[in-house]
């Protein structure tokens, strides 16, 4: 930098032997200088007004003056001893100083201030006598020599700030003294406590303060910067010099920042003190000038690194000439400090990077603070803000809070170009290039003498070189290459950071990344021993981001990063390389996660593609990507096995999904059947990822009382790359849980995952003897286990993790395995074969886990019980459903379903019915309903209505967009009889007469059982050719949905009572016509014998008729009389008419049946057939009985001619059985931060702009709906769960016609809600993806329903008959059902229910006779209020920029993601809750994930994981699960979230108490009688 300019180092020497000679004094005998001096110098300070007033000077000539201050110059290098004397001549000289002052003193002499800068010049050269260290001198008198040197350095600093009139000689004059101080000082080897050693500081800081001064006032010439830069070069060993750099450039660096990136990049944060360094007036570009010059003051840090290059001076030369026994320079004690220097150096370095990045840190510790002690322990490079292992420290689970980088830092190239010689040397310290270059130096330094040295030995001089650059063994311990690691460290993980912070397009280097390649090539090489050192954890450390950034050629680093991983995550203890390592295992674990989940997908990404090695060291093994895919599997599985802080075991699981998902997806899709990647995956043995040790190839093992095997059996493993399993009882303890004999002569790079305690021995043998090694299936299985395992031993205390957990194997669940082949065949002498499908028994075996997760969370002690733990409990029953929705073959187990229903019955009573085996069963009646809490109540209902109801049948025809009827009343009434031809449905008919609401529902008899569920009964029948039967049809309006029947009343089957027989002469005999003859005769009233009987009292106790007559009086017996008499008249004339008519016996006739009837009262036959008109008898005699609380009425009658009531049905009906969310995605191109813009994309002209990947993407999102035809949720209330006639789609298209409409529009990508969205919907939730345009911000979306966030639920199925609803089945290509489910799907076309990938939870099953407490929830439960929390806005963002995600303007877009439900929550939507997935598509086709959410609780949700790196295959189905997720954590942490099928009772009764007719038993038997209108 300043190779052409002249050096002023010999001008230093020489200016300092003048100033000791310059005295005449010098001259004489010591004793008479002394003398003279001791007699003038007290008498000039006599008048400096010290001890008395102060006086104006004699001295009034130059040549008095001159000779004055020649005594002074001899009195300054007195002797110590003469402290005074050398007090009073520092005194007098600082008096005079103040000539440079605005003001000088008054004792300053004339001559002084006409002349000040040329005498201060002289005054100043003279100062050097006193800071030339005195040899011998005590301790006490070099303290008072530093006393002294203090005061003259604070005068000198303190008149260079302050003087206005100092020339450029003078500036000069002064920064070379300084200069000449530090070199007398510094220079030297260190020795403790010396006057050097005492001043170190003070004189470095005034050194670099009054440059930085003299920068503004004078700035130094090259000549004076080229000699700063060799003096610094001579004090490297000091560590005060370093920590005085670094103090200068932060200071400088954080001036440098403000004007040159603006104040919206952040602050470099330093002290106050430190900031005033730098004077105010300092221009911008003395700034900048000032700042790289101080910045390559010291050379090169790395020579920090050769004691040989630092001890290269004449100082330590003349030490080891003088050494007792001989020594080389570098052997100096003072040298012992170079690493710790080389450490301070580099962290200087790192932190002016961080500055340039943004990164700004608080305090930068040991960087401008008191220099550290040599002995004190090195501190792990950037090792993170603190933490605790401990899960219960963790109150919330937030997302790594690393610091963001600044939008506006500089490029990579241009950090490199400042920063990156040193760093990338660095970084190779003690690596092998760094060996061969210095075995090189050496090399050609041995052929020239360098050095004189003294050999003891032969007491001769020769000239040779120093043997350190010969012999590294010769060296110190304590300076050894290896010392200097943790300098290495902070230079590699700065190296990543600079790479790390690589923008989007933004290009580096090709020098540069083929340099941190091969520095990381170097720092990631395992040792044999497998230690984790401070290099390999400040490369994990800073590297997290290294794989997401499209960084050329970046995957050949990928072999050594899997490599560390193994050091770091596999093992519960990290096996640590010195204990002097300071840093946060935590945050290093995280760290290694993070860059886990970003190579995780590149196995199967990039195949048989090969890896370069950079060092060709096997330029014959060649490593593909697949053939690592075993390895990052295994460090995966460890790392969960052994994880116990609750952030990483959440990134994992998330990771764990991710990789099973991704392996599933890939044979479905890539193989396609096919095998073809057996040939380039490695072999079985080095890929059997369900080994309990797959680094032993083959392990023998024991059934561990497995009776099913025998002593002598023998498991097969079928598939490719089989493999057997023989049984010994000599290599495994049994039930011990790990392995007593192994097979270690098999060594592998790569650890074995081990069993630890917690699995238990029975199940080895079942993951021994898994299907194909290396497959979806393999993988599937272990996880499976493995995740239920810890789920029910380690994490269910944690709320996060088990949510985690169980999020997990949900998604497990709905992954669809393609035959694998996976069969385990038993061979038994004794017994035929058997074959057990793998499958159905981990399938089982993972619902058992489940169940036992629910049945101890529940068991706990109630203190434990509290919101956290009934959330937990609440999404291990949704976990359960989603098993059984996508596996319904386990209900076909006895075992299985009896676990099942037994934890349902625990979680809606409290307790089992046996609770222990042997227990006689106590029935439903006799216990007492006490529920772990209500919401765990609700979501045991909710499972045992998908067992009851969904299990096998969901979806129905209609697909899953409803599962709940479509008909109604009106639609009912379309298809009866009774109604005249032409009418519609609907007031806007026009074809023909039209019906109403209102009108339909007057035709139905509404009635309300159990208080929850309404009955509507119309018992015309609906327009069936066959003969009338009595007919019922039913519409059901449950917690469940709304569902409708038809029932017909039939006294024999349908297969016998349809043929018959109407012959027009059934042939039977002729009548005959004879009138048979009619005997008269009188008729007795009384037996002929009866007078001849004695009367007894009895007999008297019926009056005679003239007692009555006595009593009654005449008239009435009269009337009797009369009655009777014409009575008697009456039946003889209907017996005369009856004898002449046609129809008498007498006339021959012949039989016909009666006619049909019509009136059969068939709701009243209903409703008493099926019990529901069976009152409750009270028995007089009991008092309890008798005076108790009137029983609840089977059936209350609803009044339907009051006002509103049509509407309270439809906001019923309105109320959707399932949760339902809205995931709102949006496209941003590079540099769009304007809400308008980002819309925009969207339009006819940019939509065929965007990536094409992203179209992919929405349609792996959900199934496209047209509105017209949807009847499920479509993201705005106003269109939700209704289907449409075309009366009014027609009204709608008019409606739709006010928005300006493109024609040409691409309707592939216009899912914005106004004609298509995306849907996605399983038997408890529905999803609606959403692609905001213009039109969202001005269409109607409020909608008149009181539908908020609902629950997990399905539809009450009990239907019996057939009435079909025909829809375009738009969902045939998801149902994957079987033929045999087909049908059976087919023979339930009574209602629309539908299909589902995901479990939600059911409800009370149809059969259940306990009434719901009236306490049921005390804040709203007997007061419907259907508010509730805000909904979730969820928001998917595709990025072409990841930078862009910092400004994406969420609190703009908000009024395009509009559904209708905002007007009903509590609170309108803010920026602040919305949860944000962005995706960045990456050069190699893979996409980068980051989350942006409110940092709650119960936030982030799985699969997904901040900084994840996905694959295209997978990336519609993981966010989707990940949304889904999200919503459901959101509203378990919600207390005022009320579940669907809650809120629909909760409407039903609302609507029980606003309608309900007051009738007595008789008074509703009669109004059974009365037929609708």
């Amino acid at each position: 930098m300043y190779s052409e300019w002249v050096s002023l180092s010999s001008q230093i020497s020489a200016d300092s032997c003048a100033a000791q000679s310059s005295s005449v004094l010098n001259k004489f005998p010591a004793s008479a200088g002394r003398e003279v001096t001791v007699s003038v110098v007290r008498q000039l300070a006599s008048n400096l007004g010290i001890t008395q007033n102060a006086e104006p000077s004699h001295l009034v000539r130059d040549e008095e003056v001159n000779w004055c201050m020649d005594v002074i110059c001899f009195g300054l290098s007195l002797p110590l001893q003469e402290h005074e004397t050398i007090k009073d001549c520092v005194n007098v000289y600082c008096e005079w100083l103040t000539s440079l002052h605005p003001q000088p003193r008054i004792s300053v002499p004339k001559p002084i201030c006409e002349d000040a800068n040329m005498y201060c010049r002289k005054i100043i050269s003279h100062f050097h006598n006193l800071f030339v260290p005195r040899q011998g001198e005590s301790a006490d008198t070099i303290n008072r020599q530093a006393v002294l040197c203090h005061r003259v350095l604070r005068t000198l600093q303190q008149t260079a700030q302050i003087s206005q009139t100092m020339d450029r000689k003078t500036w000069e004059a002064l920064l070379l003294f300084l200069l000449a101080i530090n070199e007398v000082l510094l220079a030297p080897p260190t020795v403790k406590d010396d006057v050097g050693d005492q001043l170190c500081e003070r004189v470095l800081s005034v050194l670099f303060e009054v440059w930085l001064l003299a920068c503004v006032r004078c700035f130094p010439s090259p000549s004076l910067w080229k000699t700063l830069q060799e003096s610094c070069a001579m004090w490297r060993h000091r560590m005060a010099l370093i920590d005085q750099w670094n103090r200068v450039n932060l200071a400088l660096t954080a001036r440098l920042l403000e004007f040159t990136y603006g104040p919206a990049f952040p602050e470099l944060k330093i002290s106050d003190e430190d900031a005033q360094l730098i004077p105010a007036d300092m221009t911008n570009d003395c700034v900048a000038q000032t700042w790289y010059r101080f910045l390559r003051t010291i050379g090169n840090p790395t020579a920090l690194c050769s004691p040989h290059i630092i001890s290269k001076s004449s100082h330590f030369m003349q030490w080891a000439l003088t050494h007792d026994k001989g020594a080389e320079t570098y052997q100096h004690p003072c040298l012992q400090a170079l690493p710790q220097i080389f450490l301070k150096a580099i962290k200087g370095i790192s932190n002016q990077v961080d500055a340039f990045l943004g990164l700004t840190k608080a305090a930068l510790i040991g960087l401008t603070s008191a220099r550290l002690s040599a002995t004190q322990a090195p501190l792990t490079p950037n090792s993170g803000p603190p933490s605790s292992n401990s899960l219960t420290s963790l109150p919330s689970l937030g997302f790594e809070q690393r610091p963001a980088l600044a939008v506006a830092r500089p490029k990579c190239n241009s950090i490199l170009h400042l920063f990156g010689e040193w760093l990338f040397e660095a970084a190779h310290i003690g690596g092998d290039a760094w060996m061969l270059n210095t075995k090189k130096q050496a090399t050609e330094a041995s052929k020239r003498p360098s050095s004189m040295i003294m050999e003891n030995r032969k007491g001769s001089i020769s000239l040779s070189q120093p043997n350190s650059l010969n012999d590294p063994n010769s060296l110190p311990p304590s300076l050894t290459i290896d010392k200097y690691e943790s300098g290495r460290a902070e230079a590699i993980g700065t190296l990543c950071k600079i790479f790390c912070a690589k923008k989007t397009g933004e290009e580096i280097l090709p020098v540069y990344l083929a340099r941190f390649y091969m520095a990381l090539q170097q720092c990631l090489k395992i040792t044999e021993s497998k230690e984790c050192d401070e290099t390999l954890a400040s490369i994990l450390l800073n590297s997290s981001d290294l794989f997401r950034l499209d960084l050329n050629g970046v995957q050949v680093l990928l072999p050594g990063f899997i490599s560390a991983l193994e050091i770091v995550l596999p093992d519960k203890d990290l096996k640590i390389k010195t204990q002097a390592m300071l840093f946060n295992k935590t945050e290093l674990r995280r760290a290694s996660i993070n860059i886990l989940l970003s190579i995780l997908t590149l196995p199967l990404h990039f195949q048989t593609l090969p890896i370069r090695d950079l060092t060709n060291e096997s330029p014959e093994r060649i490593v593909t990507f697949i053939q690592l895919k075993p390895r990052l599997i295994n460090i995966l599985m460890n790392a969960l096995q052994v994880e116990t802080d609750a952030q990483n075991t959440h990134m994992l699981l998330g990771g764990l999904l991710l990789t099973v998902q991704d392996a599933v997806t890939f044979e479905e899709t890539e193989l396609a059947g096919t095998e073809h990647l057996h040939a380039a995956s490695p072999t079985p043995g080095d890929t059997n990822l369900l080994s309990s040790a797959c680094s032993e190839r083959s392990a023998s093992i024991t059934s561990a009382g497995n009776s099913s095997l025998g002593g002598h059996s023998a498991a097969t493993i079928g598939g490719v790359g089989g493999a057997t399993l023989a049984s010994g009882s000599a290599a495994m303890t049994g039930g011990s849980g790990a392995y007593a004999g192994r097979d270690n002569s098999s060594q592998h790079d790569f650890p074995s995952i081990t069993i630890s305690d917690d699995f238990p021995m029975e199940l080895l043998h079942e993951f021994e003897s898994a299907s194909v090694y290396d497959n979806a299936h393999a993988l599937f299985v272990r996880a499976t286990y493995l995740v239920c395992h810890r789920l029910i031993s380690s994490w269910k205390t944690d709320l996060n993790v088990s949510l985690a957990a169980l999020e997990l194997l949900s998604g497990l669940a709905r992954l669809h395995i393609r035959d694998s082949e996976s069969l385990v065949k038993i061979e038994e002498p004794s017994q035929n074969l058997t074959i057990i499908s793998t499958d159905a028994l981990e399938c089982k075996r993972a619902v058992k886990w489940i169940c036992d997760y629910i049945c101890y969370q529940c068991s706990r002690p109630p203190p434990a019980h509290s919101k956290d733990l009934h959330s937990t409990i609440v999404a291990a029953f949704q976990c359960t459903s989603a098993w059984l929705m996508q596996h319904p073959y386990l209900l076909q187990d006895k075992d299985c379903l009896q676990t099942v229903l037994e934890v349902v019955e625990l979680g809606i009573s409290g307790t089992k019915s046996v609770s222990k085996t042997g227990d006689i069963p106590k029935f439903k009646d006799e216990k007492e309903l006490k529920p772990a809490s209500m919401r765990v109540r609700d979501a045991a209902e909710s499972l045992l209505t998908i067992i009851l109801e969904q299990v096998g049948y969901f979806p129905s025809e209609c697909g899953p967009e409803s599962i709940s009827s479509l008909l109604d009343e009106v639609a009912l009434m379309k298809h009866c009889n009774s109604m005249p031809e032409g009418t519609s449905a609907g007031s806007g008919g026009t074809g023909g007469l039209s019906i109403t609401t209102e009108q339909a529902i007057a035709k139905f008899k509404y009635f309300v059982t159990e208080n929850s569920t309404i009955l509507a009964l119309l018992e015309e029948p609906l327009g069936n050719a066959e003969d009338p039967q009595p007919t019922v049809t039913l519409l059901i309006r449950g917690p469940f949905g709304r569902h409708a029947w038809t029932m017909q009343l039939r006294h024999l089957p349908r297969s016998k009572s349809g043929t018959k027989y109407h012959a027009v002469n059934p042939g039977r005999p002729i009548p005959m016509n004879d009138t048979p003859l009619r005997i008269e005769f009188d008729q007795k009233f009384f037996p002929d014998g009866v007078d001849k009987v004695t009367p007894c009292v009895a007999d008297y106790s019926i009056p005679t008729l003239e007692q009555i007559r006595e009593q009654y009086g005449i008239e009435n017996i009269r009337q009797l009389e009369t009655m009777i008499e014409n009575q008697s008249i009456d039946e003889k004339l209907a017996w005369a008419a009856t004898d002449n008519s046609a129809d008498s016996l007498s006339h021959a006739q012949e039989s016909v049946p009666p006619s049909v009837c019509h009136e059969f009262q068939a709701a009243r036959l209903f409703l008493s057939n099926f019990g529901f008109l069976t009152f409750e008898e009270r028995n007089p005699n009991n008092p309890a009985e008798s005076l108790g609380a009137p029983a609840q009425r089977p059936l209350i009658v609803l009044d339907t001619k009051r006002n509103q009531f049509a509407q309270e049905l439809g906001m019923l009906d309105k109320l959707s059985a399932r949760t339902y969310d809205t995931v709102h995605v949006f496209y941003v191109k590079t540099g769009q931060t304007m809400a308008q813009e980002i819309i925009g994309n969207m339009s006819d002209e940019n939509v065929r702009t965007l990536d094409a990947h992203f179209g992919h993407m929405l349609l792996t999102l959900g199934w496209p709906v047209d509105l017209e035809e949807h009847s499920g949720w479509t993201g705005f209330i106003n269109t939700s769960w209704s289907l449409k006639n075309a009366t009014q789609r027609e009204a709608e298209k008019q409606t739709n016609n006010r928005f300006p409409q493109s024609t040409n529009i691409n309707n592939d990508l216009r899912f914005n809600g106004e004609s298509k969205v995306l849907y996605w919907a399983d038997v408890s939730s529905e999803i609606a993806f959403v692609v905001p345009t213009e039109w969202n911000l001005h269409c109607e979306i409020d909608g008149s329903c009181l539908s908020l966030c609902s629950s997990h639920s399905s539809g009450d199925s009990l239907q019996s008959s057939a009435l079909s609803v025909t829809t375009g089945n738009v969902w045939a290509r998801t149902s994957d059902v079987s033929s045999d489910a087909v049908k059976t799907l087919r023979s339930r076309n009574l209602s629309l229910e539908l299909d589902t990938k995901m479990g939600g939870s059911g409800v009370s099953a149809a059969g259940t006779k306990e009434p719901i407490p009236p306490t049921r929830r005390k804040t709203n439960a007997m007061k419907p209020s259907l508010q509730a929390q805000t909904p979730a806005k969820i928001f998917l963002v595709w990025l072409e920029s990841f930078e862009d995600h910092l400004n994406f303007p969420i609190d703009d877009l908000l009024a395009y993601t509009r559904t209708g439900e905002e007007t009903q929550a509590l609170q309108i939507p803010r920026a602040s809750d919305c949860h944000v997935i962005f995706l960045h598509a990456l050069q190699s086709g893979l996409l980068r994930v980051k989350l942006q959410g409110p940092t709650g609780r119960m936030s982030f949700a799985t699969p997904l994981v901040d900084g994840m790196v996905l694959s295209r295959r997978v990336v519609g189905n993981l966010v989707r699960q990940t949304a889904h997720n999200m919503a459901k954590r959101r509203r378990l942490d919600n207390d005022n979230f009320q579940p669907p099928h809650v809120r629909r009772r909760l409407k039903v009764q609302d609507i029980v108490q606003k309608y309900k007719m007051d009738l007595s038993e008789p008074e509703l038997l009669a109004h059974l009688f009365k037929s609708a209108v």
